[in-house]
């Protein structure tokens, strides 16, 4: 059974950045595209940044040119680097396999404020 773990979120002043890290379990990691989403207070989920198992990235504008996508397939890992962060990317962020709607982990809070 696919377990995710997210960390690495916490409290940050705009501008500052966070390195967020998701380790799976229980699937063949390397075979499938991996995603990071994010909801904030009384939004629907979205998606942020995504990842195919070949490493092509994709990112909507909201968060292009500031947040980069990477993973580890031997760490069977997937990461988030945020950087110049905005008070609007204040939320509980989730990594899933992309596409998936079910699995999801616990998620890590990130909260951008002064």
């Amino acid at each position: 059974q696919m377990q995710l773990k997210e960390s690495g979120g916490g409290l940050v002043q705009p501008g500052g950045s966070l390195r967020l890290s998701c380790a799976a379990s229980g699937i063949i990691f390397r075979i499938y595209d991996m995603a990071w989403y994010r909801r904030a207070p009384g939004k629907q989920r979205e998606l942020v940044a995504s990842i195919t198992r070949g490493d092509i990235t994709g990112y909507p504008d909201s968060v292009k040119g500031r947040f980069t996508i990477s993973r580890d397939n031997a760490k069977n890992t997937v990461y988030l680097q945020m950087n110049s962060l905005k008070p609007e990317d204040t939320a509980v962020y989730y990594c899933n396999i992309h596409g998936r709607n079910d699995g999801w982990g616990q998620g890590t809070q990130v909260t951008v404020s002064s």
